[in-house]
């Protein structure tokens, strides 16, 4: 069965012993009767542990994946803390890139890192030999995002995942930016796929939420123990909302990236621009990395602008199509400014040495018709000093 056919039907099959929906019921119960005292009724119990609606999403995430086993959570966050918590101790150690969310690396280092102990060693992860020289005798686990957030870097997870399997380390790789339409890391020998659910694989902007995929069936075991121990779960109503948002992410990724793509374009030839980065253009660093591993290259780009702060700021707050708000993957085309955005809780030092910039702006390009899209660029640029 081929991708959006999945998308589509995967999860939702028509029970013909009930009422033969087509989308699968939205299921509000907290608790479900059972005839007998030690039999639950069709295995349910308590809609922390199972409910319905939110199996039914898990097995849709799980074949877009190309899983045997997914997991839903409350916020992509949620599902990060319940890897770390589910597979590591006080004194492990982690190795991850050293361009990651903002709110990924605050979790690592002021939450396992200062309150558990944890050590997190951060690398940049373009090059394998960094990881393989940050390997000590209490490594557990490699965290990867590719590409990166905000600067889309991009590494080879194949080539990682493979030394990873002869250190005997767990390699978890986040897929929000590209999601299982063009990238399935899985397939190249991760050991557990991550997304934020809020992003492309919702992609109406209304729902909050996080998943798990992987095909290890001890690492799913402890990994569904620590989401109905800690609780963390998606929201029948919010999985209700997933699991319509994902019927149209094959054709939502291709208008995402068709947008992108002739952005990118326009934006490299631009005077008050310094650099583009996009998977999708020629000059990108990682383009073999990217055509390699990748069915396509999304819709996210960042940009660096000849200007101050305070010109780039004004910049975005010049713009009217292009929304300046946190989060990505919507519908609709959203503007940001990392530094003092989604990773103001990154160090300076830290945003320096990485490359990230005051004047980088990170783009979100929705399925708008393409022309509005620019129009309103050009407009902004207009604010700007002449070059």
């Amino acid at each position: 069965m081929k991708f959006d056919t999945k998308a589509i039907h995967i999860g939702e099959e028509p029970n013909f012993e009930h009422t033969g929906d087509v989308t699968i019921p939205l299921h509000l119960a907290s608790t479900y009767a059972r005839k007998e005292v030690d039999i639950p009724t069709k295995g349910h119990e308590y809609s922390r542990s199972d409910n319905p609606t939110r199996q039914a999403l898990e097995k849709k995430l799980a074949s877009l994946e190309n899983a045997d086993y997914a997991l839903a959570f409350s916020s992509g966050l949620a599902a990060i803390s319940t890897v770390l918590m589910a597979l590591l101790k006080s004194g492990d150690h982690i190795i991850a890139f050293d361009d990651l969310y903002g709110g990924s690396k605050r979790l690592f280092d002021q939450i396992f890192g200062e309150n558990f102990k944890i050590e997190i060693s951060y690398v940049d992860a373009t090059k394998v030999s960094n990881i393989k020289d940050a390997i000590h005798i209490n490594t557990k686990l490699i965290w990867l995002e590719t590409p990166t957030n905000p600067l889309l870097k991009m590494c080879d997870i194949q080539k990682i995942s493979k030394m990873a399997i002869k250190e005997d380390l767990i390699v978890v790789v986040d897929n929000t930016f590209l999601s299982p339409f063009f990238q399935r890391p899985l397939n190249l020998g991760a050991s557990i796929v991550l997304h934020s659910t809020t992003k492309y694989i919702n992609g109406h902007s209304d729902s909050v939420g996080g998943c798990l995929m992987t095909r290890d069936k001890k690492l799913y075991e402890k990994l569904h123990f620590v989401q109905n121990a800690a609780g963390a779960i998606l929201s029948p109503f919010d999985s209700f909302l997933v699991l319509r948002g994902l019927k149209t992410l094959g054709i939502r990724m291709q208008r995402h990236e068709e947008n992108a793509k002739k952005i990118a374009k326009f934006l490299i030839k631009h005077p008050h621009v310094s650099s583009v980065i996009y998977p999708g253009l020629k000059e990108y660093a990682y383009a073999e990395i990217a055509r390699k591993q990748c069915l396509g290259f999304g819709g996210m780009l960042s940009f660096e602008l000849k200007a101050s702060l305070e010109e780039t700021k004004k910049f975005l707050e010049h713009l009217k199509l292009f929304s300046i708000a946190e989060s990505l993957g919507g519908v609709e085309s959203l503007v940001e400014l990392p530094s003092i955005m989604t990773h103001a809780s990154v160090s300076k030092e830290h945003r320096e040495k990485i490359g990230l910039k005051d004047s980088l702006i990170r783009l979100s390009v929705g399925i708008e018709d393409v022309e509005d899209l620019l129009s309103d660029l050009k407009q902004a640029f207009k604010t700007l000093k002449s070059k």
